[in-house]
């Protein structure tokens, strides 16, 4: 029994999964990578709108991740993740992660005018109150956002699985790809796409004015007449930057457009928007589910590639106390 005792000397009990409402399929898959079930809990709505969470089973001294992405109904969704924490650190919990595939109020990271909040410190301090250890994210808007968080967390990308998925799938079929960046704010991140796609790269500039969602589109820097574009972003809102970008890279002689951004928020009637256009094909994540309704409106034009096996992986490691880094050769 001793020779192999160092094994087992874990600081935590084993890793218990709960699942917010914001993204059931998802945490399900999660549960299934890992082989492990989610655990039970109710959340109930009283007729004020207040939210009440009882947990089916104790928690004490496990090592417990509940994941929660905080897309729409955002305060809802929000308001259940920071419940759910209290209550599982109320209940003696060893270990919590709050394992957010979408973090809402990314967009709010700085003062960028005056008598104006950081909403993003905020929800990240809330996070902590309510009683997480850890966090776990992927693509946040703005890199900063990890230094609001006091407790260490694993914030991911999952660019290489959309890379990977155009390099082996649409890539062969398209002629002298090239990337566009749909804003020089994103053009870092466009730059690390194009360099992994072997594509080289063109930017549209946009200025922003006032404070509503929408942009001003304005000029296109780089050539991209006669050739695929690749438009690249972190996540796609209205959709009012994206086809501002369709249409100015359409203008400038683009053949197909294709579309690839990591969380698909699509508010209000950006499937639809997106469904009339020209876009020949979009590759995004499960980081936010996608309704049926809105599917529809993009139907047989869209890939949703699954964040599933990789937050499951770095559950694993993250339990295990192994690196996240050796999983993308880092």
């Amino acid at each position: 029994m001793a020779h192999h005792a160092h094994h087992d000397l874990k600081v935590y009990g084993g890793i218990k999964l709960y699942a917010g409402e914001g993204s059931p399929v998802l945490a399900k898959k999660i549960a299934d990578y890992l082989g492990q079930p989610l655990s039970e809990r109710e959340v109930i709505e009283f007729p004020n709108e207040n939210l009440f969470v009882k947990l089916g089973g104790s928690a004490r001294g496990q090592d417990v991740y509940v994941i929660q992405t905080t897309s729409s109904p955002v305060h809802r969704n929000l308001m259940e993740l920071l419940i759910m924490i209290q209550t599982l650190r109320l209940d003696s919990a060893a270990r919590i992660t709050a394992v957010v595939p979408y973090l809402c109020y990314g967009r709010s990271d700085k003062k960028d005018q005056p008598r104006v909040p950081i909403t993003a410190r905020l929800v990240a301090d809330m996070l902590e109150v309510a009683g997480a250890d850890r966090y776990m994210t992927l693509d946040p808007h703005a890199g900063q956002v990890q230094g609001f968080f006091s407790v260490p967390g694993d914030v991911l990308t999952v660019s290489h699985m959309i890379v990977e998925h155009i390099n082996s799938n649409l890539r062969p079929a398209m002629k002298n790809p090239v990337v566009v960046a749909v804003d020089l704010g994103f053009a870092k991140k466009g730059r690390n796409y194009a360099a992994d796609m072997e594509m080289p790269i063109a930017f549209i500039e946009k200025r922003r004015l006032g404070n509503d969602a929408k942009a001003e589109a304005l000029t296109l820097i780089g050539n991209v007449r006669d050739r695929d574009v690749v438009i690249v972003d972190d996540e796609v809102d209205t959709g009012g930057s994206i086809l501002q970008a369709v249409n100015v890279v359409k203008e400038h002689g683009a053949r197909d457009v294709y579309l690839a951004f990591v969380h698909p928020i699509l508010s209000h009637n950006a499937a639809e928007r997106l469904g009339n256009s020209p876009i020949k094909h979009i590759v995004t994540t499960d980081t936010v589910p996608i309704p049926p309704e809105k599917l529809k409106c993009l139907e047989g034009r869209i890939t949703i590639l699954s964040v599933a096996e990789l937050l499951g992986e770095v559950i694993r490691r993250a339990h295990e106390g192994r690196s996240v880094g050796e999983m993308f050769n880092e």
